[in-house]
């Protein structure tokens, strides 16, 4: 009976992660592996935490080149700002006295939509996917989809990646493309580098760090529900930030102009 019992204990394992239980406490882990490697024994103090994101989706580590450029994606969208919707929500529940699950929840419920949000990156990606760089195709994604009629998310309206409100190029997502194309995330990266202005011009809306995440997501070959996951995880610091930094501020110091109601004419 004994022998049963712990072949049934080790059956608690999946392809990304395996433990070993301690002798007298099978609630307790002995030793852990990702993917086969030691995580206590081996990763920690040695792997970057950008090597253990990767492993967490893939078989084997990544390059040198596919780890600089998840690490420099990493820090770009760490903290959106309190700009942000989803930042901005974090900060309405912390100064309004949530608890710091709820805020995080916050964020990442209006980070996770179609502007701006986790979704537009996963759309994006499969835009990627289907049209490569032919921009013409790309203006079919800023249409509803006929071909899902069972949809939790709210209808497409403008082509993801793109800023349907914004006027020209921000400074900050110009910036982040350059750093990530010198870093060498890969050729679809560099391909919209080099022909930004003839993308911009085609679609008639500025790129957003959305778009460039997309992009460099799908050059590492994730697929687009793990760039919704991971854009989803790499934002919450900001948030969690911000949500801290206005629990011990108070609503009188809150960072954001008072909202004013036109009466009805």
């Amino acid at each position: 009976m004994g022998s049963d019992t712990n072949t049934a204990r080790d059956l608690i394992h999946t392809r990304i992660w395996r433990e070993e239980a301690e002798a007298d406490n099978p609630f307790a882990a002995r030793a852990a592996f990702c993917r086969g490697y030691d995580v206590f024994g081996e990763m920690v103090g040695n792997a970057r935490w950008t090597e253990m994101l990767w492993l967490l989706l893939r078989d084997s580590l990544p390059s040198r080149a596919q780890l600089d450029a998840l690490e420099a994606l990493a820090v770009a969208l760490a903290n959106p700002g309190p700009r942000d919707a989803s930042v901005h929500a974090a900060m309405c529940g912390a100064v309004g006295g949530s608890t710091a699950a709820a805020s995080l929840i916050a964020a990442l419920s209006v980070g996770a939509g179609r502007y701006g949000g986790a979704r537009e990156v996963h759309d994006a990606m499969a835009m990627w996917q289907q049209c490569g760089h032919a921009v013409e195709a790309w203006r079919g994604w800023s249409e509803p989809q006929a071909a899902s009629p069972i949809e939790v998310w709210p209808e497409r309206k403008h082509v993801p990646g793109f800023d349907p409100h914004g006027a020209s190029l921000p400074a900050t997502v110009g910036q982040l493309l350059e750093a990530l194309v010198r870093i060498g995330a890969g050729p679809h990266t560099a391909w919209l580098h080099a022909n930004l202005d003839t993308v911009h011009a085609a679609i008639g809306l500025p790129l957003t760090t959305a778009g460039v995440a997309a992009c460099v997501l799908h050059d590492l070959g994730l697929s687009p529900d793990e760039g919704e996951m991971l854009y989803l995880l790499l934002r919450l610091p900001g948030a969690a930030a911000h949500a801290l930094e206005q629990k011990t501020g108070g609503f009188k110091r809150f960072p954001f102009y008072p909202l004013e109601l036109q009466e009805a004419a």
